[in-house]
């Protein structure tokens, strides 16, 4: 099989062949509220000190977020989305990693783009106004995510006949948009949203046909997981303590075909990740490193 690649902006990111561990997006939130790590990396020196980290674990795309998406939440302005991402990309876009910005508003996607960002993660697949007129002449990659309602109603009583084909017509529908805006196919990701618009059967459902989705669409898949509350669902446990159940997430995404995962804990992810294609990948495959004990 020939090797796949994301044009993603300055690069151009191998995608993973089957038994290859997936891409490993870290997030990079610098907002007072999101609901794992809000305010942590807020100021700007936190903020790169947690991006030098990331890199030094091994991430492979830093995702920069200034606007929280947890449910109910109210929208931040334009101007407050761009001061407190601008400083962050500045001093980031150098760091010789891809950075994505996780923006759906059009205003936000043209400075950054303008500003050397690689990559634009938008919950609203590019459907706001002009979103597609501003991506399209660029050279940046585009992860379409699919949600129900917006992230102020979305989980007050999320409701499909069928959850996985539903979400696979959105997807195919928005491709499709992006195709016939100018959009190279080689520059589009896709996300099923977990989360966004889903009862906690409609995102294991998603999870059990993460391979589906991938072939129905045969674009790379983002798997975005981590310390969500179907990780809470299942293991009981808040938010802080939900490492364990992410990185059994993040290695049933890989074993079902996602191209990329996107988490909090990049080191904990790589190793886990490792250890799965240690086991599961070729036969030929080396161990490189050799440890006492």
């Amino acid at each position: 099989m020939p090797k796949k690649f994301l044009e993603c902006g300055r690069y151009r990111l191998a995608l993973p062949a089957a038994g290859e561990r997936p891409l490993i997006m870290g997030i990079l939130n610098v907002t007072p509220d999101s609901f794992a790590d809000g305010g942590h990396f807020y100021h700007l020196e936190a903020a790169l000190s947690r991006a030098e980290q990331m890199i030094a674990d091994g991430v492979d795309i830093i995702d920069i977020g200034a606007e929280s998406t947890r449910p109910g939440v109210t929208a931040v302005p334009v101007q407050e989305e761009l001061r407190r991402l601008m400083p962050v990309l500045y001093a980031l876009r150098d760091c010789g990693k891809p950075i994505s910005i996780d923006t759906n508003k059009p205003e936000v996607m043209r400075e950054v783009i303008d500003a050397g960002a690689d990559m634009i993660n938008d919950i609203n697949a590019l459907q706001a106004d002009g979103a597609l007129r501003t991506v399209a002449g660029s050279d940046c990659a585009l992860c379409l995510m699919h949600m129900q309602g917006t992230p102020q109603t979305m989980q007050l009583a999320p409701s499909y006949a069928d959850v996985t084909q539903e979400v696979i017509r959105f997807l195919e529908q928005r491709v499709d948009a992006a195709i016939a805006a100018g959009v190279a196919r080689s520059r589009l990701c896709i996300d099923p949203g977990f989360g966004f618009g889903k009862t906690q059967a409609h995102n294991m459902r998603l999870l059990r046909d993460l391979r589906r989705i991938a072939d129905a669409l045969d674009l790379p898949l983002l798997a975005a997981m981590s310390r969500k509350s179907m990780i809470g669902a299942v293991t009981g446990k808040p938010v802080e303590q939900r490492l364990a159940g992410s990185l059994g997430a993040a290695i049933a995404a890989a074993s079902l075909g996602a191209a990329m995962v996107r988490v909090h804990d990049v080191a904990e992810t790589v190793d886990a990740l490792a250890l799965w294609q240690a086991a599961t990948g070729p036969a030929t495959m080396q161990i490189t490193t050799q440890m006492p004990g």
